[in-house]
């Protein structure tokens, strides 16, 4: 069952999502030695980061990976590495081993997604996809998700765990976790806000399944952080 935390401001959302990312990661830690994470790119995780740097979190113990990338150079402004460096991993004190960037190839992004992929298949030895403790999610206004994007040729692949995707409105190559690779987490969480977003989400929570239409239907989330405006029965 979809469940679903909505909230009336922007501010509700992150200060909850930064709660319950605290009291996740100290409950897989209580059980594991270390906490995988896969992140998210965009505005309204962004914030989250900014937040979660300013909590008391045991940053030896958590390794921090990319759901997807823009093909871009690591210091470029669209870059998502960037932007959770900026916002979260240069304010603490984070080993550099316990960061995995996607490695940038513009002119072979083949090559720089199963560099990433062997990456992931190191860290998670043995397991047939990645067993992430939580994947950050966002979701754009034509419901995309990660680099997953209406039409494009990632959301067919069952068997690769980080592709590079072809994304014709952009004219551009993206990269990202597969679909099963991102159902693989034992927790995924959709951070969305704004009226904007609302006609997607009715699409995607919609009875009528079209995942290559509204790519965020293909992923099995365990939890919704939303903004009233963004909810389509708001």
């Amino acid at each position: 069952m979809r469940r679903i935390e909505p909230f009336t401001t922007l501010d509700a959302l992150h200060q909850a999502a930064a709660d319950a990312f605290c009291t996740l990661v100290a409950e897989k830690l209580a059980r594991n030695e270390s906490v995988s994470i896969s992140l998210s790119g965009g505005s309204t995780p962004k914030r989250l980061y900014e937040l979660l740097s300013q909590r008391e979190l045991p940053w030896d113990q958590i390794h921090w990976f990319w759901g997807d990338e823009r093909n871009v150079p690591h210091d470029h402004v669209e870059s998502n590495a960037r932007m959770v460096r900026e916002a979260l991993l240069d304010r603490v004190a984070v080993p550099e081993a316990n960061i995995h960037c996607v490695p940038v190839e513009p002119d072979d992004p083949a090559s720089a997604a199963r560099r990433y992929e062997q990456t992931l298949k190191e860290h998670f030895s043995g397991q047939p996809f990645p067993k992430w403790d939580l994947a950050l999610l966002g979701m754009g206004d034509d419901a995309h998700t990660a680099s997953l994007f209406p039409e494009t040729e990632a959301l067919d692949e069952k068997e690769r765990w980080f592709v590079e995707n072809w994304v014709e409105k952009f004219n551009a190559y993206r990269y990202t976790l597969t679909v099963p690779a991102i159902n693989s987490a034992q927790q995924s969480w959709f951070l969305v806000a704004g009226e904007g977003k609302r006609e997607a989400v009715a699409h995607v929570f919609s009875e009528e399944g079209k995942p290559r239409l509204y790519p965020s239907q293909s992923i099995r989330a365990t939890c919704w952080f939303m903004t009233r405006d963004a909810y389509p029965e708001s």
